[in-house]
């Protein structure tokens, strides 16, 4: 895979099938350089295997499908260009023109239907007066001052959020046989009142926090909802609410016994018996969320104790994009992190449950309808397809990366496991170039570090492993997906045993694998991945090169800037300054002899870009050869759902550093490598 083979990437969603189980309906979405945007319609894809997906819609960007329980209408979330927000459509399930639902200034973030169809509610921004294009000639540079008085005022991706907090709001859907509105014009205009082309929406939250996670009671009476209670700025604590459908007091709804915990979502099952819902656990201090396994929870919905249905221990069922899914009276189905896969669950009040899927895959979304399973995933040879799950077994009904591996060389990763220096196993993959070698090797390393990497097609590694390097990819302790000790060997020890893991894990593929480079390596990581790569070449100068990218470099001055400063490197690092200094990559950046490129995006908030620059003045005051590349515009999510135009530009950068320091065939020194730093030597 080459950089310019992005708009390849196509990402599916999770599926809304009809409640008559004959079809599903999801988004397809890819990064476009033309529009230098991400661009996507909606498809049908028929269980009929002699029927084919066809796109049903031709919008900029259209996603989130959702049927109304009736069957009548499908729902969704439109983008109308590249500047525009979401905002909410619905079309007539048969077909037809779309219609507005919203017009909201900072667009719609999620919505669900009502049981009868006749309603839906959805979260949005709600600005305050003045602020965010609300008032007319007013820009963001020209608004009052903010006064900030708590801990949790920023968000990365999202910027400032008391002064636009994701309110509720509901709406009932317009019958689509109504007559569609005309401009007045004429002799008409002078008389006109104007009115919006869109229903209008009832608020029903207003604290000056998010509020999500919202859907309608089995009865269509309530909303849930998970917001965080009052007086709770110095927690990561959430609860779950309900407020009346057609307006009043939001109320807690608690489980009797609960211990402090962050609720991610909720659910009431379809017979209206059971609340399902996601929740982490955060100790005594309420900050404690250190490898902290989500559990899915059930509770009576008229109060009482709530049962872990998921084994907090070993299972993690907040997998991203993942939500509660209902099936039939009493059940729900939710993704599962386990060992660089994603499974997918059915759990039921009754604590009955079943592994639906499993295996060499990541589940990314899943419903049931009408007696049909859909399910979306990625594996090694594709970025998302969907199938239907047929006596156990998943049956493919699209395949949306068939262009992808006719226009590039999908490599699919050969998993490995090695001991480390203490026996311990690490487990992980090598995506090998083609070729007999002697390959250099890059040694990749996951953000988290409460993440694991998967046997999902990753297009990182294919476009290094595609440039003739070797890559190795590993998930060492401090990771997900292999149980909450697992994650919780790094807390208090960052830096220690995770580097341990990941230097084991090389060893071991260069001593199995005479055709990887022992004397040409490289290291490479984001996020935490850019932390433990910091901290590796500070101790260990094995390697010709290293890549720190959005980098937890110095965990001082984190604490200050970050949107989750407030107590993420207290919780992993403790709060002794000489505990931090032990394992803060600042604190040893004197020892560092590799040259290090820095990457890093100037509206990141959850690394913030003085990470980066503060690492980089300091390699090049010691006279390591350095570089530090800066991304406008462009937050944490950069690698992941930055511009096209800036992905395909990291890669080039990243390929262009590489060689500099480790040339191979396919990535070789010369043209493109002015006002690169000198390469020197491996120190």
């Amino acid at each position: 895979m080459k950089p310019e083979h992005l708009p390849l990437l196509n990402s599916v969603s999770a599926p809304a099938v009809h409640p008559d189980g004959s079809r599903a309906v999801v988004s397809v979405t890819r990064p476009d350089f033309d529009a230098d945007a991400y661009v996507g319609q909606l498809w049908n894809v028929p269980l009929d295997p002699g029927q084919l997906p066809r796109r049903i819609t031709r919008g900029f960007k259209d996603s989130a499908p959702a049927f109304s329980p009736d069957g009548l209408a499908l729902a969704f979330v439109r983008v109308m260009g590249p500047s525009a927000k979401p905002q909410l459509f619905v079309v007539e399930a048969g077909g037809g023109e779309p219609r507005a639902l919203t017009d909201r200034t900072l667009g719609v973030e999620a919505f669900a239907w009502s049981s009868d169809s006749q309603r839906i509610v959805f979260s949005s921004r709600e600005p305050a007066a003045g602020r965010y294009g609300t008032r007319e000639n007013v820009d963001a540079g020209a608004e009052d001052p903010r006064l900030v008085t708590d801990y949790q005022y920023r968000l990365n991706g999202v910027g400032y959020t008391r002064d636009k907090p994701a309110q509720i709001f509901v709406l009932d859907v317009p019958e689509f046989g109504e007559e569609p509105r005309v401009v007045p014009r004429g002799r008409a205009q002078r008389d006109h009142r104007p009115a919006g082309d869109v229903p209008p929406a009832l608020q029903l939250t207003s604290a000056a926090t998010d509020h999500e996670s919202a859907g309608f009671s089995a009865d269509g009476a309530f909303v849930y909802f998970v917001t965080a209670p009052p007086g709770s700025d110095d927690t990561l604590e959430t609860g779950i609410y309900r407020v009346p459908a057609g307006g009043g007091e939001p109320l807690r709804v608690e489980p009797a016994g609960a211990p402090r915990q962050a609720v991610e979502s909720v659910r009431q099952s379809r017979d209206g018996k059971w609340l399902f819902f996601i929740a982490r656990g955060l100790g005594e201090t309420g900050t404690d969320f250190v490898a902290r396994n989500a559990v899915l929870h059930c509770m009576p919905a008229d109060g009482g104790r709530a049962a872990a249905l998921t084994d907090p221990e070993m299972m993690d069922v907040a997998c991203p994009g993942g939500r509660i899914e209902l099936r039939g009276p009493a059940g729900a189905i939710v993704l599962n992190n386990a060992q660089g896969t994603v499974e997918l669950l059915e759990l039921h009040a009754d604590g009955d449950h079943a592994l639906l899927v499993h295996g060499d895959r990541v589940v990314t979304g899943a419903a049931w309808a009408g007696g049909a399973m859909l399910v979306s995933f990625s594996d090694p040879s594709t970025a998302g397809d969907l199938a239907v799950l047929d006596d156990g077994q998943l049956r493919l009904l699209t395949d949306f990366s068939a262009a992808l591996r006719v226009q590039s060389d999908v490599i699919v990763p050969q998993e490995l496991t090695f001991p480390s220096a203490d026996g311990y196993p690490v487990h992980g993959w090598l995506v090998r170039p083609a070729g007999k070698g002697p390959h250099p090797v890059l040694l990749s390393i996951h953000g988290g570090p409460f993440a694991q990497y998967t046997v999902a097609l990753h297009d990182e590694a294919q476009v290094y492993a595609g440039a003739g390097y070797a890559v190795l990819m590993c998930n060492p302790r401090g990771s997900a997906g292999y149980g909450r000790e697992h994650g919780l060997a790094v807390k208090g020890a960052m830096g220690t045993l995770d580097m341990q893991d990941v230097l084991a894990f090389l060893e071991g593929a260069l001593d199995k694998f005479p055709a990887l480079d022992a004397g040409r390596l490289g290291i490479m990581g984001g996020s935490y991945g850019g932390y433990l790569t910091a901290q590796t070449i500070g101790r260990d100068h094995r390697f010709s090169a290293a890549i720190v990218e959005r980098g937890f470099l110095d965990p001082v001055s984190f604490e200050g800037s970050a949107d989750i400063g407030w107590y993420f490197g207290a919780e992993y690092m403790g709060r002794s300054r000489p505990a931090m200094a032990s394992q803060s990559p600042m604190e040893h950046v004197d020892e560092v002899r590799t040259p290090a490129l820095v990457i890093h995006s100037e509206d990141d908030l959850r690394c913030p870009v003085e990470q980066g620059q503060r690492y980089f003045t300091a390699l090049k005051r010691n006279g390591v050869p350095t570089a530090l590349l800066l991304f406008p515009g462009e937050d944490h999510e950069l690698s992941r759902s930055g511009t096209p135009h800036h992905r395909r530009l990291r890669f080039e950068h990243i390929l262009r550093w590489w060689s500099r320091f480790l040339p191979t065939a396919g990535n070789p020194a010369g043209p493109g490598t002015e006002g690169m730093p000198d390469g020197g030597t491996r120190g």
